[in-house]
């Protein structure tokens, strides 16, 4: 299908990078290292590629590598990761697990530790692998549980973990993870794939050909500051022009929020209120207004589209509940008037209009329908594969949209056993319990063992779990609800983290060993996860800190103890990996690439492979959805789902619906005990939990010591709260102290608490304040359905006072409480 594209508008690529963000984001980009006491060393990160400067055995000093012209101010965060007093020092037993019997549950968390030496350590790790898998079976193990694991291929956390248990037995494993653990298990069913972590339109193409962008619950400015492999940032380019663009006129930009976020702020585009937790109504009445006057694009739903019929019989109140959804009836739930709902609709189809959604609004409760109802309002306008139209959801992530070089990135340390290889144990008996579970389910294990739930079309049997294992994961961050966790945790006789930062992982641990971080060790990783820009070479900055060792060493040394060190390390040393893993990497890319041998590549630093070519997503499917069909069950995008349907599901099912929440905020349940919405979105100052332990910049946003909690000032004013406070933020699940942050960006009764603050318990008694701020203190732990099983962390109603009396002092950081 033609289609006619308006002139890119040139002159705006000089644009400055101090206009983008400004000072309090970007750090100044130096083309090259000043000559200085001390050697240079090329290394990545999370937040970008990076030189540092190493003299007396010490970095000392931390600058943007000059391929990054947007860097964020994060990367003054590392030396304080590096030399944080949270560091892991020495391998730590917990003093009651050692001494007691029945593993003293009642005093897990109390943080009482004993140094041990390394082989002591290895040795009961060993002692407790034997016996769960003797005295139990492989049930009783579970190792699934893994996470954003500091970058570089060789060193992955996860990868050296789950291969070394491997050799040893077999586990219990999990299937998705918490970030999108609703919209990636929907939209298969709906598009295909899980879309979520798929490459989408270059911006490139959106810039040129977009008349409308809708960012919905999505803030990219502040979460491309990040990426799961090395950020080159090259999306701030884009987001420059953008902000040209809206001051122009040139390209209307509308943010669907209940916060005017950071990237609202900066491109100072208009935003479209809506109460939380209400995008489907406010969706159902959009969906409303494009069928009934006449709007919709016909001829695309009926080429490319199933179930359009049954849905829209939904909408217009004929099935189901017999509501029709008439702007009036949305505009009562979402806050938008029906004039507002109107004018949105008859905005989507008038020009070209890029979707661009968020993953905040599927970690809710049912959050399968938003992204499902999301998917329908794309099919409806009917641009799905154009260019600069259809809908994304991920335009936020690790540089999605940045057009791909086609560069193959490198391999990782293999994360299974070998082909023909055979664990010590081969018992594979899971005693009737599934091998493999919802990953946020694990804690529903821990107190319900045998219990069965639906999952995505089949039946688990949740294992009674007695030992698990952690490594570079810290899952008292990113699960919910820490008291029901105090409580399951009791159930386990043995909890081993291998990790560098002491988290509140670690304290509620029995066997904790100090691995050392990624700047003490010698690795690669792809530059640009989607960009396919190049590679970098993580040299080694320092020598590992205290008695920590790499994740390669660890198991290296564990497996030894059943003589499988041999299977696990291939007989390689770490630079031959790393070596190894460059040279695979060569081969893959010959003749699309030049790559010098390994020893030029390692010496330099760094290949830059320049910018890819644009693409447009979905657009193989539009020029021929017969041949490019799409990996639904159908081929098309399926708006009604009979495989969804035949599960069912009461929270999920055939076509996207609206459910009631058990908490929501503007008259929903539970806001008149608790009026305030708690968001708890990705960090703005850290990667998750990652850099919370970095002191100096921890301090730069900190309130009295506490994580911020930011709310609206007439709220303030009305609970007798001013700026700089700490107030005492509470709910029947548990209670924190957090510093109050008073702006006007944040809507009546809508709170926000960045997810990732460290859980600092008062004590390990169930109830006990949290007196950092960790937002999960105060979030519920249910699934988002049926279907996907997943967080629900944003339904979560709260309230807020002031705090009175003398402050406790902050437990969250430093070490443990060493016992002689």
């Amino acid at each position: 299908m033609a289609i006619t594209r308006r002139s890119f508008l040139k002159g705006v690529a000089g644009t400055s990078a101090a206009s983008l963000i400004g000072p309090s984001l970007l750090a100044s980009a130096s083309a090259n290292a000043a000559e200085t006491e001390g050697t240079w060393k090329v290394s990545g990160s999370h937040w970008g590629a990076f030189r540092a400067r190493v003299w007396g055995g010490k970095v000392q000093e931390i600058k943007p590598l000059e391929l990054d012209k947007y860097p964020t101010d994060m990367l003054n965060g590392i030396k304080g990761i590096i030399y944080s007093p949270s560091r892991v020092r020495y391998p730590m037993v917990r003093l009651d697990w050692l001494k007691k019997h029945k593993y003293a549950a009642d005093t897990r968390g109390n943080n009482r530790f004993v140094r041990v030496t390394w082989d002591e350590a290895l040795d009961l790790f060993y002692r407790e692998l034997e016996r769960v898998q003797k005295d139990y079976g492989p049930w009783a193990l579970h190792t699934g549980q893994t996470g954003w694991r500091q970058t570089g291929q060789m060193h992955s956390c996860n990868n050296h973990m789950q291969r070394a248990m491997g050799l040893h037995g077999y586990s219990v494993k999990k299937v998705g993870d918490y970030s999108t653990g609703a919209g990636q298990t929907i939209l298969p069913y709906v598009l295909g794939s899980t879309e979520v972590y798929a490459q989408g339109t270059s911006w490139e193409l959106i810039l040129e050909n977009s008349d409308n962008i809708v960012l919905w619950g999505n803030d990219p400015v502040k979460n491309l500051q990040v990426g799961w492999t090395c950020e080159t940032h090259e999306s701030f380019a884009y987001l420059e022009q953008l902000k040209e663009k809206v001051a122009k006129k040139e390209i209307n930009v509308i943010s669907v929020d209940p916060v005017r976020n950071k990237t609202a702020r900066y491109l100072e585009n208009d935003l479209r209120y809506i109460h939380p937790h209400t995008d489907v109504p406010f969706m159902l009445g959009v969906a409303h207004v494009l069928y009934n006057e006449d709007l919709h694009d016909k001829d695309f739903i009926e080429t490319y589209c199933l179930g359009f019929e049954d849905f829209i019989k939904y909408v217009q109140g004929e099935t189901k509940d017999r509501i029709e959804k008439t702007p009036e009836w949305a505009a009562e739930i979402c806050g938008a008037s029906a004039q507002e709902i109107r004018d949105f609709a008859r905005m989507l189809v008038n020009g070209r209009t890029q979707i661009l959604v968020g993953w905040s609004i599927q970690r809710q409760e049912h959050g399968e329908q938003p992204y499902w109802m999301a998917a329908v309002i794309a099919a409806m306008v009917g641009q799905i594969g154009l260019p600069g139209g259809g809908i994304s959801y991920g335009h936020h992530y690790s540089g999605i949209g940045v057009s791909s070089t086609g560069f193959a990135a490198p391999g990782s340390f293999p994360l299974n056993i070998d082909q023909g290889q055979e664990p010590k144990h081969t018992n594979q008996d899971f005693n009737g319990y599934s091998r493999v579970i919802p990953v946020a389910r694990w804690v529903d294990a821990l107190i319900e063992p045998g219990k069965k739930i639906n999952a995505n079309g089949a039946v688990i049997t949740l294992p009674d779990t007695k030992m698990m294992v952690f490594s570079g994961n810290n899952p008292w961050h990113h699960h919910q609800d820490r008291n029901k966790m105090k409580q399951a945790f009791k159930a386990l006789q043995t909890v081993v983290s291998i990790d560098f930062a002491w988290t509140a992982t670690c304290r509620f641990s029995d066997i904790v060993l100090p691995a050392c971080t990624q700047f003490e060790r010698n690795d690669i990783d792809g530059y640009g996860a989607y960009s396919g820009r190049g590679l970098i070479a993580m040299h080694k900055l320092v020598d590992p800190l205290f008695q920590s060792k790499t994740d390669f060493d660890i198991m290296t040394e564990l497996t030894a103890r059943w003589g499988r060190d041999k299977d696990y390390t291939r007989g390689m040393t770490e630079m031959e990996w790393v070596k190894s893993l460059y040279d695979s990497c060569k081969a893959s890319n010959e003749g699309k690439f030049d790559m010098p041998e390994f020893e030029e590549f390692w010496e330099k630093g760094f290949l830059d492979f320049g910018k890819g070519k644009p693409w447009t997503r979905h657009a193989a499917f539009r020029e021929d959805p017969e041949i490019n069909a799409l990996g639904t069950p159908s081929g098309f995008i399926e708006i009604t789902s009979r495989t969804i349907g035949n599960m069912g599901y009461e929270h999920c099912q055939e076509h996207p619906m609206w459910f009631e929440k058990s908490e929501r905020s503007h008259g929903g349940p539970g806001s008149e005990k608790h009026p305030f919405w708690l968001q708890s979105c990705h960090p703005d100052k850290r990667l998750h939990s990652q850099m919370c332990e970095s002191e100096e910049f921890r301090a730069t946003y900190a309130v009295q010591g506490r994580e911020p909690i930011y709310l609206n000032p007439e709220d303030a004013k009305k609970k007798g709260i001013k700026d700089g406070d700490v107030v005492r933020v509470f709910n029947d699940r548990g209670q924190l102290l957090a510093g109050a942050v008073l702006m006007d960006a944040y809507a009546p009764g809508v709170v926000r608490i960045e997810e990732g603050a460290w859980y600092g318990p008062l004590n390990e008694k169930v109830g006990a304040i949290d007196t950092y701020g960790d937002p999960n203190t105060l979030t519920q732990d249910i699934p988002s359905s049926e279907l996907a099983q997943a967080t629900s962390a944003n339904t979560c109603q709260v309230d807020i006072e002031k705090f009175n009396g003398d402050l406790p002092p902050v437990t969250a950081f430093g070490g443990p409480l060493e016992v002689a």
